[in-house]
């Protein structure tokens, strides 16, 4: 018997119950924030744990732009459906979760091991849905990454995507997927968590 044989099973421990609040059950969409600056090193960190979640052969097709000065916000404020500006023109940080429409440009450095590039550079169309679906992904993983580093997070679909793209990707293959508030929210000012579906509603085991 070898020694990996011999080996016992060891599963990772589950975070406890603090761990588990902080980062889901007393978790809320914030839309009220304290007027409290992220420092760019926060930001570094924040991708530095984004960068490692996993997504299909490793295509990483999020991109990532931190708006936190007043420029950017004006900048970003004529893409805004009207109920998303105030909670965003006064957020100490709003990201704009974007994907690179030529993220398999990459693929060679980032799956070396099969000729991933062509798998996307022949088909357009799977290209398109890797890089919605991957990088959504990586989107929760960045509202996870907020929640653990003792922030708070508000996800965000009211704005217009065309003039967004054109006003901040005119020149690159970027394209939005979704906003995301971040900063420290005041929790004084939250809303009652609405229902959610129960586990009978919403899943099956087969």
């Amino acid at each position: 018997m070898t020694d990996t044989q011999n080996t016992e099973f060891k599963a990772t421990s589950p975070l406890d119950e603090a761990g588990l609040a902080q980062l889901f059950t007393d978790a809320h969409t914030h839309t009220k924030w304290h007027d409290k600056p992220i420092s760019e090193d926060v930001l570094k960190q924040l991708y530095d744990l984004v960068k490692v979640g996993s997504t299909s052969a490793n295509c990483s097709p999020a991109r990532f732009v931190f708006i936190t000065s007043a420029e950017g916000r004006e900048k970003l404020k004529p893409c805004l459906s009207s109920g998303n500006v105030e909670q965003t023109m006064t957020a100490p940080c709003t990201v704009i979760v974007a994907y690179d429409e030529e993220f398999y440009e990459e693929l060679p450095m980032l799956f070396p091991y099969a000729d991933a590039k062509s798998w996307f550079t022949s088909s357009p169309e799977a290209a398109n849905e890797t890089a919605m679906r991957n990088s959504s992904m990586q989107g929760a993983y960045l509202i996870s990454a907020v929640r653990a580093l003792g922030l708070d997070a508000g996800a965000m679909s009211g704005f217009n995507p065309t003039l967004l793209n054109e006003t901040f990707f005119s020149d690159s293959t970027w394209k939005v997927n979704f906003l995301l508030n971040i900063g420290y929210g005041d929790k004084e000012k939250l809303h009652k968590r609405l229902p959610r579906l129960s586990f009978e509603q919403a899943c099956q085991i087969v």
